[in-house]
């Protein structure tokens, strides 16, 4: 893993440099990878977290330590008006924002339809949906000023309805799939690409709560590359979609990174 997380701050792409981009959910996991290596680009990271504090400080710390540009930001973007405020603290501190990338998220325990409550519904696509919809609002004011890019991490849990328990996870996710193609078409006048990620099985922290060794054992045999992917694994894919001269004609797309576990 330190040697693709060196290769991927090897590679340079000019046209990232000295722009602006937030990312919710930045602690830990595929955010934390992806803040290091906007990092390496030269970019002015806005590193979103809610619980884990200490996770942020110390990514932070370790991006300055190599000369990035860091700016840490608190909220739980669950909470209408939180969200709003995150995008526009980050905004204005860098006095810009070129990109956005909708990371923040999570199952929030696995549990069958037959159990789960109306409040457990509720978390559950607020964490998920409902603040992609609020983080979009918000920075687009933002993006339309010089054109920009938009990127929301969506799941393969979207296409084939997830394991066991994470049916509102999966359902949450194919609404960010959907926003995603929406968004495409309305912002395209605007100048914004709107494009996703969606990653298969990655060790992160999120399998860490709510995947059992034996279910993830079950869930690795299922991939025909044979193992389960790293948060580096899925930085390329951002940072194409976020350069416009690696992806300048492409809008509404979702990228699937699973090591072959959906081919759709």
């Amino acid at each position: 893993m330190a040697h693709l997380a060196q290769s991927l701050a090897a590679i340079k792409i000019p046209d990232l440099a000295g722009k602006a981009v937030l990312i919710t959910g930045a602690s830990t996991g595929i955010g934390a990878a992806l803040a290091r290596a906007l990092a390496a680009q030269e970019m002015k990271v806005g590193i979103h977290y809610n619980s884990s504090r200490e996770q942020a400080e110390a990514l932070a710390d370790e991006i300055k330590a190599a000369g990035g540009h860091v700016h840490l930001v608190h909220g739980d973007v669950s909470k209408e008006g939180e969200t709003e405020r995150v995008v526009e603290e980050t905004a204005k501190t860098f006095g810009h924002l070129d990109g956005l990338v909708n990371n923040a998220g999570g199952m929030l325990g696995r549990k069958p339809t037959s159990e789960f409550t109306d409040e457990h519904y509720e978390k559950v696509m607020d964490l998920n949906a409902r603040s992609v919809l609020a983080a979009t609002r918000a920075a687009h004011p933002w993006l339309k000023k010089q054109g920009g890019f938009i990127i929301n991490t969506t799941s393969i849990a979207a296409r084939n309805g997830g394991g066991g328990g994470a049916i509102l996870y999966a359902a949450a996710k194919g609404f960010v799939s959907t926003i995603t193609r929406g968004h495409a078409k309305e912002f395209v006048s605007d100048r914004i690409r709107v494009n996703a990620v969606a990653p298969g099985v990655i060790a992160t922290p999120f399998h860490e709560l709510y995947t059992n060794d034996e279910q993830m054992e079950m869930q690795r045999k299922s991939i025909p590359m044979g193992f389960v992917g790293t948060p580096e694994d899925c930085v390329g894919a951002y940072l194409f979609l976020a350069s416009p001269t690696l992806s300048g004609y492409v809008t509404g797309q979702i990228i699937e990174v699973n090591g072959g576990q959906l081919m759709p």
